[in-house]
């Protein structure tokens, strides 16, 4: 995946690519810091990672499988998948999740089928034939309206089926806080907790080896939750490092 990114920039570019900043959140990250030490981008300037550190990345592997059970399995519209990811926490930002979630979900293939829906009939016997056929048709008409329902209730469903991926999960995460310590370009880490912090990056903080800043009332998903302070912690870090100007008169 580090490759990839820098096959992207080469195919943009070609082999004078303009100087370039590498932002990544939590397995995103991990693959931005794999590509800065592979030097895959040659033209890189900085180094940005958001909320993942090594140490809590892989305790919470442990409990990743349970929280993936935990998660609805279908949708019934892309609505309901966002109003999913807000009230569950996942985004706290609902022009975010918008966003974000489309991207997450896809339309279901097949339509969900239910055997008691299909399957259902009349029980009983009318013996006025008036009544009879009063509730075949009401009778047909509730089995639509059901049939209808049970469409909907499976409308969409996951994208990635992040449970099948669990072999990988080591690999991208263990000797994560040394390859970030080890990429020699300015490095920012942004957190949503400083109790995030393992023992490595802990002491290469104290060092001065990256430039460390906490963005309080926001969960995982730091840059859909607070970006106004994710843009102006980057643009703050980009000039201090004069990888950038600030625009005099420039109104966020």
């Amino acid at each position: 995946m580090a490759k990839d990114v820098g096959k992207v920039i080469e195919a943009m570019y070609g082999e004078n690519p303009p100087p370039i900043m590498i932002i990544g959140h939590s397995m995103g990250g991990a693959i931005a810091v794999h590509t800065a030490s592979a030097n895959h981008v040659p033209s890189l300037l900085g180094l940005c990672v958001i909320d993942v550190v090594e140490g809590t990345a892989m305790d919470a592997l442990n409990s990743m499988q349970n929280f993936l059970r935990s998660r609805p399995k279908t949708f019934k519209s892309l609505e309901n998948a966002i109003e999913w990811s807000v009230k569950s926490g996942q985004i706290r930002n609902i022009e975010s999740a918008r966003v974000s979630m489309g991207g997450q979900v896809k339309k279901c293939e097949e339509s969900a089928s239910n055997p008691s829906v299909s399957n259902s009939s009349v029980e009983g016997i009318i013996e006025e034939e008036e009544e009879e056929q009063g509730a075949e048709e009401s009778n047909k008409k509730r089995m639509k309206e059901e049939d209808q329902e049970v469409k909907k209730e499976s409308f969409y469903t996951w994208r990635v089926e992040l449970s099948k991926t669990e072999k990988y999960w080591d690999g991208w995460f263990r000797g994560l806080s040394a390859l970030f310590l080890s990429c020699h370009v300015p490095k920012l880490l942004l957190l949503a907790g400083v109790d995030r912090l393992d023992k490595d990056l802990t002491i290469g903080q104290m060092q001065g080896k990256f430039q460390m800043q906490v963005l309080p009332q926001c969960g995982h998903a730091v840059h859909e939750d607070v970006p106004e302070k994710v843009a102006d912690a980057l643009a703050t870090f980009m000039v201090r490092h004069k990888f950038t100007e600030f625009k005099e008169g420039f109104l966020c």
